[in-house]
């Protein structure tokens, strides 16, 4: 979700999903996780221009994560994470909060992924684009909570963008992100999942940008087959003049076949960006369509490998076929 609709492919989320118990004892948990993920990747490009990206390796993602319960009382934990990204040659701190937690839920704070980092229901790894492009869905000063009950969830997120005095040289816990809110409201019934997701932001994008949008996600599973939609709208105004602006409407759906260790997926976007003025964040007015599938094979729980196909239409550009082969490894 940094990206204008020209470069088209998303990031595939890179959040572990499997886990190492490293401590457990006298309360105490602390729990690793990771991922490393690879592709031969070529992207979308104008097929007239002088230009083009010549396919490659893609060191698509990395993630470390550590993180530790600690029961405090019956009723109550502490909970912390420390987490990095790796991406390219770059190392960066990524996660690194404090919380409490219970049956109340949990709220952490420090420098943590927003609710909204969790929006999308794509079924693409890099040739699908994104619903809603939110600009910023990670602070270093945010302010989280979670709910959960297994049939209703909700979530909110505050980052609070505080500056020091001048000339205090505190700026270790600053980067003049912005300010954001966001909010996830959602519920499981059976085998259906619907959520929505609501988001402002202010002094965007270097400062530029302030950011107003809603995306609506329905998911449905049935047996070997799963299905999933969203509609969401965005609109991004100038900080110093608001009647640039762009607006965009942006829809998906997509579905999946799982048969024994293999599963294939199809799926379908559209984004509709209207400019006033100058525009804000995305310049180009016009339509774009996006269609791509996929194969993935499990071969291990934690190891997977997949292959992709995407195609991309915009207005007055004429896209060359995107196609990658990849491998995850989790742990």
């Amino acid at each position: 979700m940094k990206k204008t609709l020209l470069a088209l492919s998303v990031l595939a989320a890179g959040s572990a999903q499997a886990g190492i118990n490293l401590y457990d004892a006298n309360g105490v948990v602390v729990d690793l996780s990771g991922a490393a993920e690879v592709q031969y990747f070529q992207n979308y490009v104008d097929s007239d221009a002088s230009n083009t990206d010549d396919a490659g390796l893609h060191l698509d993602d990395g993630d470390l994560q550590l993180n530790t319960t600690i029961a405090v009382t019956d009723q109550l934990n502490a909970v912390a994470g420390i987490g990095f990204a790796f991406e390219k040659r770059d190392v960066t701190n990524d996660e690194l909060w404090v919380g409490i937690g219970g049956d109340f839920g949990t709220l952490t704070f420090g420098r943590m992924l927003y609710v909204s980092d969790d929006m999308g229901i794509g079924k693409d790894y890099e040739l699908g684009f994104d619903q809603i492009d939110f600009v910023q869905t990670e602070g270093n000063e945010a302010i989280k909570y979670i709910f959960d009950n297994g049939q209703f969830y909700f979530g909110v997120t505050h980052d609070l963008d505080a500056k020091p005095a001048s000339g205090s040289g505190s700026s270790d816990y600053l980067n003049n992100d912005g300010t954001v809110t966001d909010v996830r409201l959602g519920a499981r019934f059976a085998d259906f999942d619907v959520r929505g997701y609501y988001y402002t932001g202010e002094d965007l994008n270097g400062g530029a940008t302030d950011v107003d949008a809603y995306n609506l996600e329905a998911e449905y599973v049935m047996g070997q087959f799963a299905f999933a939609a969203s509609y969401g709208n965005a609109e991004y105004t100038s900080t110093t003049n608001g009647s640039n602006k762009s607006d965009v409407d942006v829809f998906e759906i997509n579905g999946s076949y799982t048969m024994g260790k293999n599963t294939f997926a199809l799926g379908y976007n559209r984004a509709d960006n209207s400019v006033s003025g100058t525009g804000e964040y995305i310049t180009t007015s016009g339509v774009t369509d996006n269609v791509y599938a996929n194969v993935t094979h499990q071969l291990h729980s934690n190891v997977k490998v997949y292959g992709e196909l995407g195609w991309a239409d915009q207005d007055e550009t004429d896209f060359d076929l995107g196609y990658l082969v990849g491998m995850e490894v989790v742990f």
